[in-house]
């Protein structure tokens, strides 16, 4: 196990870009286009990226980005 020393502002801006990077994942995975071995891809890095959220955002926001089933 790491630990890690960061001020509010630091973890409020990890928390951004988190979730930013998500929201793009969410919006590409919609996309008929893309190949189904690329969406795999996409969930997988949705997967870790959802984790690493939980451990630096509040329980509210976390519900936000709860991955569905189709995922």
């Amino acid at each position: 196990m790491l630990g890690l020393m960061v001020t509010d502002k630091e973890l409020k801006e990890m928390e951004y870009l988190v979730k930013r990077e998500m929201e793009e994942l969410l919006f590409d995975m919609e996309d008929s286009r893309v190949d189904q071995v690329v969406k795999q891809a996409m969930t997988a890095r949705y997967r870790v990226l959802f984790q690493l959220l939980r451990k630096i955002a509040d329980d509210q926001e976390v519900i936000k980005y709860i991955p569905n089933y189709k995922l």
